[in-house]
């Protein structure tokens, strides 16, 4: 995954980081969060499949890129869905793009009908990506993505879990981006 974007092993670990940290807040036993940390890390996997160019864009994506972004959750699926270990990761990896209202993608699953461990992720992996540095849009403070998550609760997020997200964020517990501008 280095290979094809540097900072998805950095990305992935504050993801699973963060993802933990509410996880707990939720009353998850250990067994469910060694399964995390492993979706969590290979959440991104399926965007090996995606061109260099497209991960890297500065600009709007066209439409064909979108879908070629759109498809790493399933290309991700494809690529553990062979190996047994690495099953705990799967509804990490294909869900973590659902959302609460069925907007997501990459099957438009709304509400309990996404697994629980998705939903898990999307707050976490939607933080980081609101306070980490990316080549299209400027990098958000923590306050700033907190604010978006608040708001976006019970449309993008499920509820639920965007408040044990900012209850953790509250208690220190939530690890902003590493080249994050301070809350």
């Amino acid at each position: 995954m280095d290979v094809c974007d540097p900072a998805l092993a950095s990305h992935a670990a504050r993801v699973g980081a963060n993802a933990e940290a509410v996880a707990r807040r939720l009353g998850w036993d250990d067994e469910r969060i060694d399964a995390l940390r492993l979706g969590a890390a290979l959440h991104d996997v399926g965007k090996v499949n995606v061109r260099p160019e497209v991960l890297g864009k500065t600009g709007l994506l066209d439409d064909g890129e979108l879908a070629e972004i759109r498809a790493h959750p399933v290309e991700g699926t494809w690529l553990i869905a062979g190996v047994p270990s690495l099953s705990p990761a799967l509804p990490y990896v294909l869900f973590h793009h659902e959302r609460w209202d069925g907007d997501g993608y990459p099957t438009r699953r709304a509400g309990p009908a996404i697994p629980l461990e998705g939903r898990v992720l999307a707050v976490a992996d939607a933080f980081d990506a609101m306070t980490s540095v990316r080549p299209y849009r400027r990098t958000s403070s923590a306050a700033e993505a907190a604010a978006e998550i608040r708001r976006c609760a019970g449309t993008q997020f499920d509820p639920d879990v965007a408040e044990a997200f900012l209850a953790a964020l509250d208690a220190g517990e939530i690890l902003a981006g590493e080249d994050a501008v301070a809350a």
